[in-house]
């Protein structure tokens, strides 16, 4: 995995002076066309960002959405209520905000070794710099880690999409819920694991010490 992020830098990605910008990048096991498939799901995309708690999201026209929620990646969180369009791009999307700090934010997507690349870059450059500084407890934080459960959640998708119980699971269960939800969740099946684990080894000690 290759995850790299750069914040507020000019030039950045070969971008025009003056832009202010953050960035991710990994590598998938994707193809590109299968990247580029996957990443029509807008929905989907924002939900695996672990650091973004939903309240509501509704499609409101053509490639239109509206967001709410709660940005955990600041300390104190802050709350957000965007509208954005999805702009379908050659190499992948761009999703164009109508409010808030962040303009726009970019999934570009171009083959590596056989399977793929995603660069993630958020821009900030729609305030004039003065605004952009009085607002920076509202810079979001969280591409470094929405990029890591990405890559995370495109390996299983490799493996597992093949499946259609997996398919249900992730889309009807883990999609919805919030990733503190998903936290203890994951927690609980793990000890549930553990546990029958003993169970089976008890079971076993039992079979050898006694039925001899």
């Amino acid at each position: 995995m290759s995850v790299r992020k750069r914040s507020t830098r000019p030039n950045a990605l070969n971008q025009p002076d003056g832009q202010d910008a953050a960035w991710a990048i990994l590598h998938t096991p994707l193809s590109t066309e299968e990247l580029k498939l996957f990443c029509q799901d807008i929905e989907r995309l924002f939900r695996i960002n672990p650091l973004l708690n939903f309240r509501k999201w509704q499609q409101i026209g053509p490639d239109r959405y509206y967001f709410s929620g709660q940005n955990i990646s600041q300390k104190p969180p802050f709350d957000f209520e965007l509208i954005f369009t999805v702009k379908q791009l050659p190499e992948g999307i761009q999703i164009e905000y109508e409010q808030g700090l962040k303009n726009r934010t970019t999934f570009i997507i171009e083959p590596f070794n056989h399977q793929s690349k995603l660069t993630i870059t958020d821009f900030y450059d729609g305030l004039p710099e003065t605004e952009r500084k009085l607002q920076l407890h509202q810079v979001d934080k969280s591409i470094t880690a929405w990029a890591n459960d990405l890559q995370r959640y495109l390996t299983g998708w490799k493996k597992w999409s093949r499946y259609r119980l997996w398919r249900c699971y992730m889309h009807h269960v883990w999609q919805p819920m919030k990733p503190m939800g998903r936290r203890i969740t994951a927690i609980l099946f793990w000890v549930a694991f553990f546990e029958l684990l003993l169970i089976l080894l008890g079971a076993g000690v039992y079979y050898l010490e006694y039925t001899e």
